[in-house]
Parts: structure tokens; sequence; C-alpha cells
């Protein structure tokens, strides 16, 4: 195999494996009352940056983690780190045009508030238990 045929294939896999080991840190959870049984990840990024309110006509509100590999998993899809998420939350708030949404301290607490209130759609670790929610599949 030539070089340059050594550094294409190192490269695609390079940007395969990322992609793969995101899916498989976190999964996408939601209330047994919304109608979505999938989502894009353009309207995921809508629901949790307060652009959109519904997924498949049902209302629904994000949970966020507070911190830990799914909620760093979770900040590569919006594409924003910690602090620009928080600021741009802070943003909302002041201007009124949004809310900071709820943000707990585990994948088990996160997993119960989804579970328990109609319309909540959260993230967890893609090995956590989540009973009493369904994952949504991120396409």
């Amino acid at each position: 195999m030539k070089y340059t045929q050594w550094l294409l294939l190192a490269g695609a896999v390079m940007l395969i494996v990322p992609l793969s080991l995101r899916a498989a840190d976190m999964k996408v959870i939601a209330n047994p009352s919304v109608s979505a049984s999938a989502v894009s990840a353009d309207d995921l990024k809508d629901v949790f940056l307060e652009n959109k309110d519904s997924l498949g006509g049902s209302h629904v509100d994000p949970v966020l983690e507070k911190g830990g590999p799914a909620h760093e998993a979770f900040l590569k899809v919006l594409g924003k780190s910690d602090a620009a998420l928080q600021t741009y939350y802070r943003s909302l708030v002041f201007s009124g045009k949004g809310s900071m949404p709820k943000a707990l301290a585990s994948d088990a607490e996160v997993a119960a508030w989804v579970a328990k209130t109609k319309g909540a759609v959260g993230y967890v670790s893609g090995d956590a238990s989540a009973p009493g929610t369904k994952v949504l599949e991120v396409k």
C-alpha cells in the first residue's frame, strides 16, 4: 500500500470512529407520552436549543445532565461547549425568549425525571438503564 493510500485510509477511519463512539456514548430518551419514535439530528438540536417545542406533534421539554460522558457526547451533537451552551441559555432567559432547561446530576436522575414527566426528552449514557422511558432513534 502506498503512503498516500495509507494516509487516506487512516483519515477515513479517524472520521468514522468518533461518529460510532458518539452514538454508543449516549442515547436520547423520551417519556412514553411523546409520539415520536425517531428524531433527526437537526430536530434534536432545535428542541434542546429551544427553537422547537414539539416532536411528532407532541409537546416536549428538554432535560440535561450537568456533566459526565453522556453530556460531553451530547455537546458534540449540539456543536457547543458546555460554557457556550450555558451562555446561550442565559441569553434566552435574559431576552425573555426561553428558559433554562432542568439539569440533573446523573443518568439515573435524568431517566427518572423523563419517566415521570409528560413530554420530557433527555439523554443518558448509551449503556444506562432508563426504565419507563423510550429510546428515540436519532437519524
